[in-house]
């Protein structure tokens, strides 16, 4: 008789997330078991090794391990500490994506990738990437993701420069790639950010207008803006929940949230699929999810 499918949810939060719970098991899953307030990686490793003790090697793909949460840093220690836990051959697979920003910022990326492939016949590399809304969790991956795409991946931090600088710094340390942090903390500066933008992406916070049309108008030479927010006003004025590939009254195309979101639902369902199928215990990290999420828009 075959084991059941357990998938096990990590989160230093008092709940875990019922998005991932739903989507956990409309995926397959025979069981999902959550585990709250996990603040103490030493705590997070013994938890790893009961589960894959557990069971024999062989049995190790049929158990995974989900990070919730919604602290980057936090999220990327426990990613770190549940890998350092594994004994092989005894593994288990691990799939962070805290706040599902893992997953939407893979799509968002994607989806840029995907405009560009199409209507400019180019790719991210060498392009100026500027990503407002870059000291929260999607902008900051959207950024690393950019960066390891060989983009010229500019953090845009809205209170200051420290932030985002530490951010970098951090990025640079943990994954050997270079963002450049950037302060946009007014409109000026934002419009002078701005000025030699190939792509710009925005994941600032619900409800907040980061870029106006004029603003954009001031830069001609953008070829794709893409906006998460999904919370009037949008983060860049004019763009619309489905826009996917509208052309703005400054000449660039438009990604909306929704047409994100459509591609974050398929790339997270396709992942959990995947851990479902797989033939030996798998390391999905925001990079698989970025290849993921490529293979759904037809760029990979």
């Amino acid at each position: 008789m075959e084991r059941p499918r357990i998938l096990h949810i990590i989160t230093p939060h008092q709940n875990v997330s019922p998005f991932d719970v739903n989507m956990a098991y409309d995926a397959g899953f025979d069981a999902v078991m959550g585990y709250t307030n996990m603040t103490d990686l030493y705590d997070v490793g013994a938890l790893v090794q009961d589960m894959i003790f557990s069971r024999s090697p062989a049995e190790g793909k049929r158990t995974a391990v989900f990070i919730g949460g919604k602290d980057l840093n936090m999220a990327l220690d426990m990613y770190d500490a549940v890998k350092e836990a594994m004994v092989p051959p005894f593994k288990i697979s691990v799939f962070p994506d805290p706040a599902g920003a893992f997953t939407t910022a893979a799509a968002m990326v994607a989806c840029a990738e995907k405009l560009l492939k199409d209507n400019y016949d180019t790719t991210l590399e060498g392009k100026k990437v500027k990503v407002f809304g870059a000291k929260g969790i999607v902008g900051s991956i959207a950024g690393v993701i950019c960066g390891l795409a060989r983009a010229e991946s500019w953090l845009v931090g809205y209170d200051g420069l420290q932030n985002v600088k530490t951010r970098a710094d951090d990025y640079k340390a943990r994954f050997n790639v270079e963002t450049f942090p950037v302060d946009g903390s007014s409109d000026e500066k934002n419009t002078a950010i701005l000025a030699d933008a190939d792509v710009v992406l925005c994941a600032a916070r619900a409800g907040r207008r980061v870029l106006s049309k004029e603003q954009l108008a001031t830069a001609p030479q953008i070829k794709v803006v893409a906006d998460v927010n999904a919370v009037p006003p949008a983060g860049i004025e004019g763009i619309e929940p489905k826009d996917n590939g509208r052309a703005l009254e400054s000449g660039a195309l438009s990604i909306g949230p929704l047409a994100i979101g459509d591609t974050k639902f398929k790339t997270e369902r396709g992942l959990f699929k995947a851990l479902l199928e797989a033939d030996e215990a798998m390391d999905i990290g925001f990079g698989e999810a970025a290849d993921f999420a490529r293979k759904i828009v037809g760029v990979a």
